[in-house]
């Protein structure tokens, strides 16, 4: 059951202009748990008296956060790159036509596989399978191949089939490198045959972008959109660039990753891919894995050197080793980016394309590798080490001066012996030969790419944390964690955070989700120290860290992101006055200054997280690596992959031939929707109850709705009489029999969301109501009822306005039959119902420091609870409440009494990037 609820002579330079004409207090208990700070009397915590200037601030913050996030939703109003730009050339044969034509496919669709059961064990003997022995053992079962009649005896004769008669996808290459006296080995691909696969694979042909565009957020033209890489600055002004010379291009902006990765935990063995993707296929597509949008380019050195003392000259090397191998890789870009070079769609639409190196993707020693700079310095601009820790944006707008750079570096053929002084003047590595030197409308300095993963995650937030420990210290920080409520979104850390190693990013979003609960109310730090400068340091980094995950942005949403890292700047004075820190000369928190520029050229950050990069780690090099008999590696594994991928790629036509009858595929016809941005979501229950009949007693007791029947009676009554006074609503309820003695129940309630693109349905949230129970050990489970925001009726797409918080305690339907005696004029009683205790309303703005929203338990004169029956279809989401701790957390509070215990609390806007983008 489902209820809806440049100068154009300066080619290589890479230097542009946008143009833009259409502009316009309890009792101590005791514990095991080690010593905490101690609880001050009453008045000695340091919370600072809320003035009209502080409501006014986090008011005219409210606005403007209101009215971004407004804009966010709205349709865009799209201005596309006049003229030839992006369009075809010509027609051809789809790339499926011409994959047949290289298989003697007669009436057999599976072929060169006999039939349909030797195809689907030779795929899955391939993609999914045992290794080649375990194959060739279950084949040489008697009678196992001829009773299946399948095509090959043995894992070899499998692989035979597979490398001579599939039609061959970009074959890997070995090339030796003498460096030193070592000779290293690099296997890499023809990047133009990868541009062309990638390009034409059939189910990327719907989604394909061509040209750039600009997306405004309305007619007049006032905000500029950010999203998928076409919607950035960069891919216009180049394409403006690649016009003067060559009209009717279509770009395909290359986006390249390389990274190191263990294969072997004992024996050190690393490999170094290089990952491929194109710009043109959409963002939403890109960045899953299963899509298959990257591909493997490369499997570079990972020698050490260390044959070479010298520890100087051992860095120099390795340097010029990777930018000799990445240059022989990526040399078919210097000519192609200017001439073009013809590629065909998966439907057979020809394009004159000019493949052009876009954006690198890399964590921070990639980038310093990529850049020739110095670890310690920013890898872009110009900024010394000493300043890292500046709030200068107008210095990290200037980005290293790419001609003078060139410049040196073309010295070392007229003045070798200048060639080291210049470039150590410079802040550059001696690098001969870098990859980019000649790649044509490549500005290096401006391709470096944010990295959410290492920079924020495991780089400000892993700061942060231990800036924190130390603060407050471990105990109390571990205590907050073990006390917090339950949610759908969110990780309770049982042992704390303080003791975490190996923290993965994965882990840091969680603790992220719970981070401001651990410093909030927390005592004065020193006499003179307000804890308020650490809580707004907080918040401030938080508000940055999920603003720059946006998957849409508008010119004011950059401008609330930066304004929350000036905040930052603005109180991170008061861990140097705590002694915690001595400066903030840290790169990866320089580089945030860097992030709205660069959503501005490519588009919003999840174009490019290393995120990505690292799950395809597993696919590419891991899992090709254990297929192997580790000796000569990296030959089986290429060979590996390139048999996978003509398995994937056969898979595909055998699909098109059995389902599309050699239909070529025709673009879908979406309604455009916020990339990302999941606003919409559809309330989903279990078809059948999770107990099917409760009988009301049981409800009151075990479910702890104290005044089920009260609240029922109250219900039926408002819905047969809503305009019924109180004082008769009062006499009316007692009047009113309920005509059953069990319920049926659900214990969770379910949001789901649809994949724009794939059109599946996925789970994004959900609320708990089950009472104490035992599992399959006997051992007992405490009840979970969790918190929700409930619309009563005037509750936007976003914002709290309109929306109360309540705890739900049970959810549940009235029998068929009572509910037409009970309701007997109404014909739009809803089916499912929810008995919900309130909280008090927040207040219409949140507090001055943490800007989060304070709500308490709402009673009535003798403590009890006040509660209602809603229809479930009117709750929105969960949310997730953080405890009001006070100066200590109370050593009788847990997790899974927290809510009862407990009487005040925030609203937790960060348990997920929804709820972030919704609660404001």
């Amino acid at each position: 059951m489902e209820e809806d609820d440049s100068d154009d002579s300066e080619v290589g330079r890479g230097d542009f202009v946008e143009t833009d004409e259409e502009s316009g207090g309890e009792d101590e208990c005791v514990t095991l748990e080690p010593q905490r700070l101690a609880r001050p009397l009453e008045g000695t915590q340091a919370q600072p008296d809320r003035s009209a200037e502080d409501d006014a601030n986090v008011r005219t913050a409210q606005v403007q956060r209101e009215g971004a996030e407004r804009q966010l939703r709205y349709t865009p109003h799209i201005v596309t790159f006049p003229g030839a730009a992006g369009k075809p050339s010509g027609m051809s044969g789809s790339q499926n036509n011409m994959y047949a034509s290289g298989i003697p496919t007669a009436n057999n669709p599976y072929a060169p596989f006999s039939s349909r059961i030797d195809w689907e064990l030779a795929r899955w003997a391939k993609l999914r399978g045992p290794g080649s022995m375990a194959l060739t053992e279950l084949l040489q079962i008697p009678e196992v191949p001829e009773r299946l009649g399948l095509s090959f005896y043995t894992a070899d004769e499998l692989n035979e089939i597979v490398d001579k008669r599939l039609p061959g996808c970009p074959r890997f290459v070995r090339h030796e490198v003498l460096i030193g006296n070592e000779v290293c080995e690099v296997f890499y691909r023809d990047i133009i045959a990868c541009v062309r696969a990638i390009f034409g694979d059939p189910d990327f042909t719907p989604y394909l972008v061509f040209a750039p565009e600009k997306h405004y957020t309305d007619a007049r033209k006032t905000q500029r959109m950010y999203h998928d890489m076409h919607t950035g600055r960069w891919w216009w002004a180049t394409q403006e660039e690649v016009e003067r010379k060559k009209p009717g291009a279509t770009i395909i902006p290359i986006i390249i990753s390389s990274d190191k990765t263990q294969l072997t935990l004992f024996r050190n063995k690393t490999a170094y891919p290089v990952y491929m993707t194109i710009g043109n296929i959409p963002k939403e597509i890109r960045r899953k894995p299963s899509s298959r949008a990257y591909i493997l380019l490369a499997y570079l050195p990972t020698t050490k050197l260390e044959r070479v003392s010298n520890k100087a000259a051992r860095r120099r090397m390795i340097a010029n080793l990777y930018h000799a191998c990445m240059k022989k890789v990526l040399q078919p870009l210097e000519s192609t980016g200017i001439s073009g070079l013809s590629v065909v769609t998966g439907n057979g639409t020809t394009y004159r394309a000019h493949p052009i190196f876009a954006c690198f993707v890399g964590d921070y020693p990639e980038q310093i590798l990529v850049t020739l700079g110095y670890t310690g310095k920013c890898a872009c601009c110009k900024i010394s080490h000493k300043n890292l820790g500046d709030h200068a944006p107008e210095i990290a707008a200037d980005l290293r001066d790419l001609t003078a750079i060139l410049d040196i570096l073309d010295s070392f053929d007229t003045r070798p012996e200048d060639f080291l002084k210049s470039c150590a003047e410079a802040g550059i590595k001696p690098v001969i030969d870098p990859f980019w030197i000649n790649l044509p409308y490549t500005h290096i300095f401006r391709s470096i790419t944010p990295d959410v993963l290492h920079q924020l995650y495991q780089g400000i937030i892993k700061h942060l944390v231990a800036w924190l420990i130390e603060v407050y210290g471990a105990a109390e920080i571990d205590a907050r964690c073990r006390r917090l409520p339950p949610n759908h979104h969110i990780r309770i850390f049982g042992n704390g955070i303080s003791t975490l190693s190996k923290v993965t990013g994965h882990e840091h979003d969680q603790l992220c989700r719970i981070l401001l609960a651990l410093v909030l109310d927390m005592p004065p730090l020193e006499s003179t120290i307000s804890p308020a400068p650490v809580v707004r340091c907080v918040r401030a980094i938080l508000d940055f860290l999920y603003l720059a995950q946006y998957p849409i942005h508008t010119d004011d949403t950059l401008a609330l992101l930066d304004e929350a890292l000036a905040r930052f700047h603005a109180d991170k004075q008061v861990f140097i006055d705590l002694g915690i820190r001595e400066g903030f000369n840290l790169p990866k928190l320089h580089f945030a200054l860097h992030y709205s520029q660069s959503i501005r050229l490519f588009g919003t950050t999840d174009n490019f997280n290393t995120e990505y990069t690292e799950r395809l780690h597993i696919d590419f090099t891991k899992d090709a690596y254990r297929a192997t008999n580790r000796k000569d590696e990296f030959t089986q594994m290429t060979k590996w992959l390139e048999r996978r991928e003509k398995m994937h790629r056969h898979a595909q036509f055998v699909e098109w031939r059995l389902v599309q009858c050699g239909a070529p595929p025709e673009p879908r016809s979406l309604k455009w929707s916020p990339p990302g941005l999941d606003l919409g979501r559809r309330l989903h229950l279990a078809k059948h109850p999770s107990v099917m009949g409760v009988t009301v007693e049981h409800v009151v007791t075990k479910y702890g709705a104290r005044f089920f029947r009260e609240a029922l009676a109250r219900f039926i009554t408002l819905t047969n009489e809503p305009g019924i006074s109180r004082a008769r609503l009062e006499e009316a309820i007692w009047n009113i029999h309920l005509p059953f003695r069990k319920v049926s129940v659900w214990h969770r309630i379910k949001f789901v969301q649809q994949d724009p693109l794939t059109l599946k349905f996925k789970t994004a949230d959900s609320i708990h109501a089950q009472p104490i129970r035992t599992d399959s050990r006997q051992k007992e489970v405490p009840g979970r009822f969790d918190t929700a925001l409930v619309n009563e009726g005037s509750g936007g797409i976003t914002g709290i306005t309109g929306y109360h918080v309540g705890r739900v305690r049970v959810v549940f339907s009235l029998p068929k039959a009572a509910r037409s005696i009970l309701f007997p004029h109404e014909h739009s009683v809803p089916t499912h119902l929810a008995y919900v205790e309130w909280y008090t309303k927040p207040r219409s703005q949140p507090e001055p420091n943490h800007r989060l929203y304070k709500i308490s338990r709402l009673v009535d004169e003798r403590g009890d609870p006040i509660c209602s029956i809603v229809p479930v279809k009117d709750i929105r989401q969960s949310v997730h409440l953080f405890p009001r701790f006070g100066a200590s957390a109370p050593t009788e509070w847990t997790s899974f009494n927290v809510l009862d215990k407990c009487r005040t609390f925030y609203i937790n806007p960060f348990s997920s990037k929804f709820m972030y983008r919704t609660l404001y």
